[in-house]
Protein backbone atom coordinates (compact mmCIF):
# COMPACT_ATOMS: atom_id res chain seq x y z
CA UNK A 1 0.00 0.00 0.00
CA UNK A 2 2.79 2.33 0.76
CA UNK A 3 4.64 1.80 -2.89
CA UNK A 4 1.14 2.20 -4.71
CA UNK A 5 0.74 5.39 -2.29
CA UNK A 6 4.07 6.54 -3.73
CA UNK A 7 3.08 6.02 -7.42
CA UNK A 8 -0.36 8.13 -7.00
CA UNK A 9 1.76 11.29 -5.20
CA UNK A 10 4.44 11.57 -6.92
CA UNK A 11 2.51 13.46 -9.93
CA UNK A 12 2.07 17.05 -7.69
CA UNK A 13 5.99 17.58 -6.51
CA UNK A 14 7.04 16.37 -9.82
CA UNK A 15 4.99 18.36 -11.92
CA UNK A 16 6.35 21.59 -8.96
CA UNK A 17 9.64 21.00 -10.11
CA UNK A 18 9.45 20.78 -13.59
CA UNK A 19 6.89 24.29 -13.59
CA UNK A 20 10.03 25.70 -11.28
CA UNK A 21 12.31 25.74 -14.55
CA UNK A 22 10.94 27.95 -16.23
CA UNK A 23 10.10 29.44 -19.65
CA UNK A 24 13.59 28.26 -20.54
CA UNK A 25 13.14 24.50 -20.03
CA UNK A 26 14.18 22.73 -23.64
CA UNK A 27 11.89 19.71 -24.26
CA UNK A 28 14.49 17.57 -25.89
CA UNK A 29 14.91 14.56 -24.89
CA UNK A 30 18.71 12.36 -24.73
CA UNK A 31 18.36 9.98 -27.76
CA UNK A 32 16.87 6.96 -27.72
CA UNK A 33 19.56 4.33 -27.39
CA UNK A 34 20.14 2.91 -30.98
CA UNK A 35 19.91 6.56 -32.50
CA UNK A 36 22.74 8.69 -30.03
CA UNK A 37 25.71 8.29 -32.62
CA UNK A 38 24.06 9.91 -35.63
CA UNK A 39 22.72 12.62 -32.29
CA UNK A 40 26.32 13.18 -31.47
CA UNK A 41 27.42 13.49 -35.15
CA UNK A 42 24.83 16.24 -35.97
CA UNK A 43 25.30 18.04 -32.60
CA UNK A 44 26.20 21.75 -32.92
CA UNK A 45 28.35 21.70 -28.99
CA UNK A 46 31.79 20.92 -28.64
CA UNK A 47 32.98 18.06 -27.48
CA UNK A 48 36.52 16.57 -26.96
CA UNK A 49 37.87 13.67 -24.77
CA UNK A 50 40.45 14.56 -22.10
CA UNK A 51 42.80 12.88 -19.92
CA UNK A 52 41.81 13.73 -15.96
CA UNK A 53 44.71 12.84 -13.58
CA UNK A 54 43.00 10.82 -10.73
CA UNK A 55 45.96 10.67 -8.34
CA UNK A 56 48.40 7.76 -7.24
CA UNK A 57 49.59 7.35 -10.89
CA UNK A 58 46.22 6.38 -12.22
CA UNK A 59 44.07 8.65 -15.07
CA UNK A 60 41.15 8.52 -16.30
CA UNK A 61 39.69 8.99 -19.73
CA UNK A 62 36.61 11.76 -20.18
CA UNK A 63 33.96 13.10 -22.29
CA UNK A 64 33.70 16.92 -22.03
CA UNK A 65 30.66 18.94 -23.71
CA UNK A 66 30.32 22.59 -23.49
CA UNK A 67 27.32 24.87 -23.65
CA UNK A 68 27.21 27.35 -26.47
CA UNK A 69 26.55 30.20 -24.00
CA UNK A 70 27.72 33.55 -23.11
CA UNK A 71 28.74 32.88 -19.34
CA UNK A 72 30.66 30.62 -17.88
CA UNK A 73 28.52 27.40 -16.76
CA UNK A 74 27.84 25.11 -13.81
CA UNK A 75 29.29 21.20 -14.10
CA UNK A 76 27.31 17.78 -14.42
CA UNK A 77 29.20 14.57 -13.88
CA UNK A 78 27.71 11.66 -15.99
CA UNK A 79 28.20 8.88 -14.20
CA UNK A 80 27.65 5.73 -16.71
CA UNK A 81 25.54 2.32 -16.25
CA UNK A 82 27.36 -1.13 -16.25
CA UNK A 83 27.65 -1.13 -19.90
CA UNK A 84 30.99 1.49 -19.57
CA UNK A 85 30.85 4.59 -21.30
CA UNK A 86 28.83 4.39 -24.49
CA UNK A 87 27.78 6.60 -27.12
CA UNK A 88 24.37 7.06 -25.30
CA UNK A 89 26.06 8.22 -22.20
CA UNK A 90 27.92 10.24 -24.15
CA UNK A 91 24.84 11.62 -26.11
CA UNK A 92 23.46 12.15 -22.35
CA UNK A 93 26.33 14.60 -21.52
CA UNK A 94 25.29 16.59 -25.10
CA UNK A 95 22.10 16.85 -24.19
CA UNK A 96 23.20 17.97 -20.99
CA UNK A 97 25.45 20.73 -22.32
CA UNK A 98 22.19 22.11 -24.86
CA UNK A 99 20.36 22.62 -21.39
CA UNK A 100 23.56 24.69 -20.34
CA UNK A 101 25.85 22.98 -18.44
CA UNK A 102 29.09 21.73 -19.08
CA UNK A 103 28.72 17.86 -18.60
CA UNK A 104 31.84 15.89 -18.23
CA UNK A 105 31.87 11.68 -18.31
CA UNK A 106 34.31 9.53 -17.07
CA UNK A 107 35.29 6.60 -18.58
CA UNK A 108 35.35 4.61 -15.37
CA UNK A 109 36.63 1.13 -17.30
CA UNK A 110 40.25 3.28 -18.09
CA UNK A 111 43.06 1.24 -18.20
CA UNK A 112 40.97 -1.69 -17.35
CA UNK A 113 39.77 -2.62 -20.78
CA UNK A 114 42.42 -5.01 -22.97
CA UNK A 115 45.85 -3.36 -23.27
CA UNK A 116 44.92 -0.77 -21.06
CA UNK A 117 41.75 0.83 -22.63
CA UNK A 118 38.68 1.43 -21.87
CA UNK A 119 34.89 0.72 -22.07
CA UNK A 120 35.22 -1.95 -24.64
CA UNK A 121 32.69 -3.09 -27.57
CA UNK A 122 31.48 -6.18 -25.88
CA UNK A 123 28.86 -5.08 -23.60
CA UNK A 124 29.28 -8.68 -21.55
CA UNK A 125 32.85 -7.69 -20.60
CA UNK A 126 32.38 -4.08 -19.69
CA UNK A 127 29.50 -5.70 -17.10
CA UNK A 128 32.06 -7.73 -15.98
CA UNK A 129 34.88 -5.16 -15.85
CA UNK A 130 32.62 -2.88 -14.06
CA UNK A 131 32.52 -5.37 -11.31
CA UNK A 132 36.22 -5.47 -10.51
CA UNK A 133 35.81 -1.63 -9.81
CA UNK A 134 36.12 -1.18 -6.33
CA UNK A 135 34.27 2.03 -4.40
CA UNK A 136 37.06 4.01 -3.29
CA UNK A 137 38.35 4.08 -6.68
CA UNK A 138 35.08 4.93 -8.64
CA UNK A 139 34.75 8.22 -5.81
CA UNK A 140 38.72 8.80 -6.26
CA UNK A 141 38.03 9.15 -10.22
CA UNK A 142 34.74 10.74 -10.05
CA UNK A 143 36.24 13.52 -7.64
CA UNK A 144 39.07 13.80 -10.08
CA UNK A 145 36.71 14.41 -13.15
CA UNK A 146 34.58 16.83 -11.19
CA UNK A 147 37.27 19.13 -9.69
CA UNK A 148 38.93 19.16 -13.36
CA UNK A 149 35.85 20.18 -14.61
CA UNK A 150 34.82 22.96 -12.19
CA UNK A 151 38.39 24.25 -13.01
CA UNK A 152 38.01 25.05 -16.76
CA UNK A 153 38.25 28.33 -17.53
CA UNK A 154 34.32 28.11 -18.83
CA UNK A 155 33.14 26.57 -15.38
CA UNK A 156 31.72 27.83 -12.07
CA UNK A 157 32.72 25.86 -9.37
CA UNK A 158 29.02 24.36 -8.75
CA UNK A 159 28.83 20.78 -9.63
CA UNK A 160 25.99 18.40 -9.48
CA UNK A 161 25.78 14.32 -10.40
CA UNK A 162 23.93 12.22 -12.40
CA UNK A 163 23.89 8.70 -12.90
CA UNK A 164 21.79 5.85 -14.54
CA UNK A 165 21.46 1.98 -13.51
CA UNK A 166 25.07 0.96 -11.40
CA UNK A 167 26.21 4.93 -11.94
CA UNK A 168 22.76 5.72 -10.47
CA UNK A 169 23.70 4.30 -7.66
CA UNK A 170 27.32 5.83 -7.55
CA UNK A 171 25.61 9.24 -8.25
CA UNK A 172 23.81 8.40 -5.06
CA UNK A 173 26.95 6.86 -3.03
CA UNK A 174 29.10 10.05 -4.40
CA UNK A 175 27.12 12.28 -2.94
CA UNK A 176 28.31 10.80 0.60
CA UNK A 177 31.76 11.21 -0.55
CA UNK A 178 32.24 14.38 -2.33
CA UNK A 179 31.50 17.61 0.07
CA UNK A 180 31.32 20.01 -3.14
CA UNK A 181 28.66 18.08 -4.68
CA UNK A 182 25.43 20.77 -4.93
CA UNK A 183 23.01 17.34 -5.50
CA UNK A 184 22.52 14.16 -7.18
CA UNK A 185 20.07 12.66 -9.90
CA UNK A 186 19.62 9.08 -9.55
CA UNK A 187 18.16 7.05 -12.42
CA UNK A 188 17.25 3.57 -11.40
CA UNK A 189 19.89 3.18 -8.95
CA UNK A 190 20.03 1.83 -5.10
CA UNK A 191 20.90 4.12 -2.31
CA UNK A 192 24.18 3.76 0.29
CA UNK A 193 23.47 2.51 4.11
CA UNK A 194 22.19 4.73 6.41
CA UNK A 195 25.54 5.34 7.92
CA UNK A 196 26.69 7.05 4.70
CA UNK A 197 23.00 8.43 3.58
CA UNK A 198 23.90 10.60 7.06
CA UNK A 199 26.61 12.05 5.22
CA UNK A 200 24.47 13.67 2.08
CA UNK A 201 24.81 17.48 2.40
CA UNK A 202 22.54 18.14 -0.61
CA UNK A 203 19.68 17.04 -1.98
CA UNK A 204 18.86 14.05 -4.41
CA UNK A 205 16.63 13.55 -6.75
CA UNK A 206 15.42 9.74 -7.54
CA UNK A 207 13.60 8.40 -10.74
CA UNK A 208 12.48 5.18 -10.87
CA UNK A 209 10.39 2.58 -13.13
CA UNK A 210 7.52 0.92 -11.27
CA UNK A 211 8.28 -2.47 -13.37
CA UNK A 212 11.96 -2.53 -11.73
CA UNK A 213 10.90 -4.11 -7.80
CA UNK A 214 14.76 -5.08 -7.86
CA UNK A 215 15.57 -0.93 -7.46
CA UNK A 216 12.17 0.03 -6.41
CA UNK A 217 11.40 -2.06 -3.31
CA UNK A 218 14.53 -0.09 -1.51
CA UNK A 219 12.74 3.92 -2.26
CA UNK A 220 10.46 3.34 0.39
CA UNK A 221 12.65 2.57 3.69
CA UNK A 222 15.71 4.89 1.50
CA UNK A 223 12.80 7.87 1.57
CA UNK A 224 11.87 6.79 5.35
CA UNK A 225 15.97 6.81 6.28
CA UNK A 226 16.12 10.58 4.77
CA UNK A 227 13.18 11.89 6.54
CA UNK A 228 14.86 11.10 9.87
CA UNK A 229 17.95 12.30 9.16
CA UNK A 230 16.61 15.46 7.85
CA UNK A 231 17.49 14.99 4.25
CA UNK A 232 15.93 15.86 0.68
CA UNK A 233 15.38 13.06 -1.04
CA UNK A 234 12.65 13.23 -3.71
CA UNK A 235 11.82 9.91 -4.82
CA UNK A 236 9.49 9.81 -8.40
CA UNK A 237 8.56 6.14 -9.59
CA UNK A 238 6.67 6.03 -12.57
CA UNK A 239 3.93 3.52 -13.27
CA UNK A 240 4.40 0.39 -15.67
CA UNK A 241 7.66 2.33 -16.76
CA UNK A 242 11.16 -0.79 -16.51
CA UNK A 243 14.72 -0.75 -15.76
CA UNK A 244 17.27 1.90 -18.28
CA UNK A 245 13.64 3.61 -19.57
CA UNK A 246 15.43 6.59 -20.42
CA UNK A 247 17.60 4.50 -22.86
CA UNK A 248 14.86 2.51 -24.12
CA UNK A 249 12.51 4.99 -24.56
CA UNK A 250 10.11 2.85 -27.30
CA UNK A 251 9.93 -0.22 -24.15
CA UNK A 252 7.26 -1.15 -22.06
CA UNK A 253 4.46 -0.13 -24.18
CA UNK A 254 4.84 3.17 -24.06
CA UNK A 255 5.67 3.47 -20.25
CA UNK A 256 8.99 4.22 -21.03
CA UNK A 257 8.24 6.92 -22.93
CA UNK A 258 6.41 8.54 -20.75
CA UNK A 259 8.52 8.36 -17.77
CA UNK A 260 11.45 10.07 -20.01
CA UNK A 261 8.99 12.76 -20.98
CA UNK A 262 8.54 13.54 -17.47
CA UNK A 263 11.82 12.31 -15.93
CA UNK A 264 13.90 14.47 -17.87
CA UNK A 265 12.39 17.55 -17.41
CA UNK A 266 12.19 17.31 -13.68
CA UNK A 267 16.10 16.63 -13.83
CA UNK A 268 16.66 19.67 -15.93
CA UNK A 269 14.74 21.37 -13.42
CA UNK A 270 16.84 19.77 -10.25
CA UNK A 271 19.82 21.07 -11.75
CA UNK A 272 18.78 24.24 -12.40
CA UNK A 273 17.61 24.54 -8.88
CA UNK A 274 20.72 23.37 -7.33
CA UNK A 275 23.50 24.42 -9.71
CA UNK A 276 21.83 27.97 -11.18
CA UNK A 277 21.16 28.52 -14.37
Amino acid sequence: MRYHALLVHAAAPLAALVLAAGPGLAQSLPAQGDSALARLNASPRHGEWVKVDAGGGDSVMAWVVYPERRGRAPVVVVIHENLGLTDWVRGVADQLAAEGFIAIAPDLLSGKGANGTGTPADQQEAVRLVRTLGADEVTRRLAAAATYATGLPAARNQVASIGFCWGGSNSFAFATNFAALRGAVVYYGTAPDSTALSRIGGPVLGLYGGDDARVTATVEPTRQAMTRMNKRYDPHVFDGAGHGFLRDQAGRDGANRRAAEQAWPATIAFLRQVLGS
